[in-house]
């Protein structure tokens, strides 16, 4: 973050999705798994699951009134069959210009 200091550290803001494919989503999947490549219909499931994952770390940082969130990462765990946690994480700060920029 050019231009910016970090001030204070809020601490650890997440968000926590747990996404189940579709019927739909898992014939195509399984069809496309037999013939290899990409599986676009499972890749739809972890794009949606991501972005939502997204704005729920977005909304916790808002709700502690954080400027930022630094160290963002994602994780995914598959506890089920075709269904599948993803948790974005990340530390809430609070920023200041730094000083002669």
């Amino acid at each position: 973050m050019d231009g910016f200091e970090i001030t204070e550290y809020l601490g650890v803001v997440r968000g926590i999705v747990v996404r189940a494919t579709s019927i739909t989503q898992g014939i195509r999947g399984a069809f496309k798994s037999i013939l290899g490549g990409n599986v676009a219909a499972y890749e739809e499931v972890c794009e949606q699951a991501r972005s939502d994952a997204f704005k729920k770390i977005a909304r916790q940082a808002v709700e502690v009134e954080a400027d930022a969130v630094v160290g963002m990462a994602y994780d995914a765990t598959e506890f089920a069959p075709g269904t599948t946690e993803v948790l974005a994480y990340g530390t809430a700060v609070k920023l200041r210009p730094k000083a002669g920029v």
